[in-house]
C-alpha cells in the first residue's frame, strides 16, 4: 500500500509554466506573470490592485446647515441687544428716588434677591457689553439703588415712605387692611399705590432738600460767627504786638516830653527871679 506521504500531493503555483511554444496572448501573458512571480491567483490580485477609498463629496445640505447657524447667531445676537436696550429704557424710565421701580422689585423683598437681581441685570447692561449709549446712566442708577437698598437707613426711610403711601390710598377709599381690594391688590390698585408713592417720596424729597438747607444756612451763620470771633481776636493780638513794639518809642516819647516841660519850667524860674520888685 502507498502511504499518504508517497501520493502526489497538489500541484505547487510554482510548477505552473506556461507553454512557450504556443502562443499566448496579451491578457494571459499578463495573467500569467504575476502567477509565476508571487504566487497569487491573478483574480484576487487584480480585485486588489483596483481596490481604493472613495473621495468625499461634500453634500449641499452640510453648507445649508451652517447658514442657517449663522442666521440663528445673528437672531440671538439681535434679540440680546433688543433685552439689553429694552431694559435700560426700563431704568431710566423708573423713578428716580423709588430703588425698588429702578431694580424691578417689591418691597420687602429679601436682601439676597436684590443682590442677584443687580448682579443680573448689570451684567446685561454694563456698558462694555453694549453698545447703547444710554448705557453707563442706566448703569450709574442701578449702582445707586442697589447701595439705597443694601443701606439699613436708606432702606427704612424708603419703605416708611412707601407704607405712608398704602396708608394714605387707603385712606382715600375708604378701605382698611381687611378689605378684600387691599388682599387681593389689582393691577389697577397697585399701579394706584405706585402712584401715591411717587407723590409721597416727592413730598420726602423736598423737606429733606428745605432742611438740609436750612441746616447749611445755620451752619453758614455758625461759621460765620465764629470767623468774626477768629477776626477779633486777631486783630486784639495784632494790636497787643503793636502795643508792644512800640513801647520803647512811647517812652522816649515821654522823657522826650517830660525833659522839654522840665526846662521850661526851669527857664520860667529864672525869669522870675530877675524881675525888679517896685517901691
Amino acid at each position: 500500500m502507498k502511504s499518504e506521504l508517497d501520493s502526489p500531493g497538489p500541484k505547487l503555483e510554482q510548477d505552473v509554466k506556461p507553454d512557450i511554444g504556443k502562443d499566448v496572448s496579451p491578457k494571459q501573458e499578463q495573467s500569467v506573470k504575476p502567477k509565476l512571480e508571487t504566487g497569487v491567483e491573478p483574480r484576487i490580485l487584480f480585485n486588489t490592485e483596483l481596490k481604493s477609498t472613495p473621495k468625499a463629496i461634500p453634500k449641499p445640505e452640510q453648507d445649508d446647515d451652517k447658514d442657517g447657524l449663522a442666521a440663528l447667531d445673528a437672531l440671538e445676537s439681535e434679540a440680546k441687544e433688543f433685552n439689553k436696550d429694552a431694559e435700560i429704557d426700563r431704568i431710566l424710565k423708573a423713578f428716580k428716588l423709588d430703588a425698588y421701580a429702578i431694580l424691578d422689585l417689591q418691597p420687602g423683598v429679601p436682601e439676597s434677591d436684590i443682590k442677584l437681581t443687580y448682579r443680573k441685570k448689570s451684567l446685561l447692561i454694563h456698558p462694555d457689553k453694549t453698545t447703547n449709549p444710554l448705557a453707563p446712566e442706566a448703569f450709574d442708577r442701578l449702582k445707586k439703588a442697589q447701595t439705597e437698598l443694601t443701606d439699613e437707613k436708606a432702606r427704612a426711610r424708603l419703605d416708611e415712605c412707601i407704607a405712608d403711601a398704602r396708608m394714605l390710598l387707603m385712606r382715600e377709599r375708604k378701605l382698611t387692611v381687611d378689605s378684600e381690594e387691599m388682599r387681593s391688590m389689582d393691577g389697577a390698585l397697585r399701579e394706584a399705590w405706585r402712584k401715591k408713592t411717587v407723590e409721597v417720596l416727592v413730598d420726602s424729597e423736598h423737606r429733606r432738600r428745605k432742611q438740609l438747607k436750612a441746616q447749611m444756612q445755620e451752619e453758614g451763620r455758625e461759621q460765620r460767627r465764629v470767623d468774626e470771633e477768629v477776626d477779633a481776636r486777631k486783630r486784639k493780638r495784632e494790636h497787643e504786638v503793636a502795643w508792644e513794639e512800640s513801647r520803647e518809642g512811647r517812652i522816649g516819647s515821654w522823657r522826650d516830653f517830660q525833659g522839654k516841660v522840665g526846662g521850661e519850667k526851669e527857664g520860667a524860674k529864672k525869669k522870675k527871679g530877675k524881675l525888679k520888685v517896685l517901691g
